[in-house]
């Protein structure tokens, strides 16, 4: 009996998947940097991939996001109230990308 329950509970990870991941798996993280420029605080965003699988197609909510400092479209890339992340191009696990922005 014991390892037919156990057989059941191998089989429903196997076929749910040991790490699902989903948009709660994509961390953005934003630091004060501590420095200005024209009077305006420079911030430090890190994008996250927690997880242990590849993600792509990563697309950020970002309504009313604006920047001053260019970031290179290839990182981020705004689209209306949508910022497109590396490109669409695969995030590797428990990797990042950085970049930094200051209000217009």
């Amino acid at each position: 009996m014991t390892n037919y329950v156990l057989l059941i509970l191998l089989f429903s990870f196997v076929s749910k998947g040991l790490c699902d991941c989903d948009k709660n798996n994509i961390i953005v993280g934003t630091v004060n940097s501590g420095t200005t420029v024209g009077g305006k605080d420079v911030w430090n965003v890190e994008v996250i991939n927690n997880c242990t699988r590849f993600q792509r197609s990563i697309i950020l909510q970002c309504t009313g996001f604006q920047t001053a400092l260019p970031i290179d479209p290839r990182l981020l890339k705004k689209e209306d109230d949508h910022c497109l992340l590396n490109q669409g191009q695969p995030l590797p696990p428990f990797n990042s990308i950085k970049f930094n922005y200051y209000d217009n």
